[in-house]
């Protein structure tokens, strides 16, 4: 990026209609990637293999001259990212070297608040960091943690793939002092065995972020590690991944929170229908202006001026709402609202209950289609292994803790939760399963 390249970092996981819709949004001029990948890309489009000769002739042409000085503006572009698809054809989203700036000067700012923070508490500064990447780094979350970690000169540790045993003998090898990570790792974290058993006594922080990490979740984990502390955070691909996150140890505990809005932004919530600006503890849609906004979506005009409005404000798409002390929640997302007989049920609120009983190790929530309902809560649960759990104690389970509106009336037991490489739970996937499956009202 800084010879004014323009990256744009794609799942290797795609299949080969994928990557020829992001090329058509992107239209890049080479791509370098795998043998297994490069099959997969449009053929008119000009590809080094890893590994072949072309590639580490361009990998060792740098050590030969030094490239001559490119003027590079912030307004410039400096990545394309694609947005997660998971409602609907993915998106790319173009960020600005002014972006990425203002990304990590907050990320500088928070370590000098926390430096702060422990000098004044009379505590050891704080080790150099050394941070582990589960994530995967087309990712926003992954991208933009390791340029972090570039940027403030820090360590990473990066994993080829991610295996959960694998990534505690990472932590354990080297010493790992923060592990960004998606809800499902932590809810592992709880579950394994394996992780009480390893040296876990470097990690001092764990990063949540991706998707929605509940109360319960969050709880149960500071029960079973005490000193490692959870920083809750929120952000989109259209955001350059930042929004808000928890910072200090005070703000940490606000379990269920996000934290407090980033300083470089501002925020308002908005009813939905009415456009109305809502106050604190009112449910609406969140929007957000500031430097990390994208400049739009590529080659999506039409999608762009849906999402920025022309006095820059973006519309996320998410329920949200702000408490007294302008700490931020996430309710769920504005289209993934179950509509059940004119009432709004929020699977992520489901999900979290569900994710708290002792027999089950993943779950996930749809709008089943109904016609005189409209759309019903649907469970797909992963049993613990042994668990003989059934669907009517899982309802029973989830109606002891919520309004009748929000009860599960269907579930479904499988062997895993399809999900996105940043962990968030492929819905329309499960939608279309059940509907396939034809499964009966309960």
């Amino acid at each position: 990026m800084s010879i004014g390249a323009v990256v744009s970092p794609a799942n290797p996981a795609s299949t080969a209609e994928e990557y020829t819709h992001m090329v058509a949004l992107s239209r890049p001029v080479v791509a370098l990637a795998a043998p297994e990948v490069a099959a997969k890309l449009p053929r008119n489009l000009r590809c080094v293999v890893i590994g072949s000769n072309e590639y580490k002739s361009l990998s060792s042409a740098g050590g030969v001259a030094p490239s001559p000085p490119v003027a590079v503006k912030q307004s410039d572009t400096a990545a394309v990212l694609y947005s997660s698809g998971t409602t609907g054809r993915v998106k790319a989203a173009a960020v600005s070297h002014r972006n990425l700036i203002a990304v990590i000067s907050a990320h500088r700012n928070n370590r000098v608040i926390a430096e702060k923070e422990a000098a004044e508490a009379g505590e050891e500064p704080l080790p150099p960091t050394v941070t582990l990447f589960p994530l995967p780094l087309f990712h926003v979350f992954g991208f933009m943690m390791l340029l972090r970690s570039v940027a403030m000169g820090e360590t990473a540790v990066l994993m080829d793939r991610f295996d959960f045993i694998a990534a505690l003998r990472a932590i354990e090898r080297y010493r790992v002092t923060l592990l960004p990570a998606a809800p499902p790792v932590l809810v592992a974290m709880i579950k394994s065995e394996e992780a009480r058993r390893c040296d876990l006594s470097s990690l001092l922080f764990i990063g949540i972020g991706g998707a929605p990490l509940g109360r319960e979740v969050a709880e149960r984990f500071a029960a079973i590690f005490p000193n490692i502390e959870l920083i809750q955070g929120y952000g989109l691909t259209e955001t350059s991944g930042s929004v808000a996150s928890t910072v200090g140890p005070d703000e940490c505990k606000a379990y269920g929170s996000v934290g407090k809005l980033a300083s470089h932004l501002e925020a308002k919530i908005v009813d939905p229908s009415t456009g109305e600006v809502l106050g604190p503890g009112q449910r609406g849609e969140l929007w957000v202006r500031g430097p990390v906004v994208m400049k739009g979506y590529v080659g999506d005009d039409e999608a762009t001026a849906a999402t920025v409005d022309s006095e820059g404000w973006l519309k996320t798409g998410d329920l949200c709402y702000f408490n007294e002390d302008g700490l931020l929640y996430i309710v769920d997302r504005l289209k993934e609202l179950i509509k059940y007989k004119g009432y709004q049920v929020p699977p992520a609120e489901l999900e979290h209950i569900l994710n708290s009983h002792p027999d089950i190790m993943d779950a996930a929530v749809i709008p089943y289609p109904d016609e005189d309902a409209g759309q019903l809560p649907m469970a797909f649960i992963v049993r613990k292994p042994g668990s003989n759990l059934t669907e009517q104690q899982v309802m029973d389970f989830v109606a002891k803790q919520v309004a009748p509106y929000k009860k599960v009336r269907r579930v479904a037991f499988v062997s895993a939760i399809p999900k996105s490489p940043a962990g968030k739970i492929l819905r329309r996937e499960l939608v279309e399963q059940a509907v396939s499956m034809g499964t009966s009202k309960l």
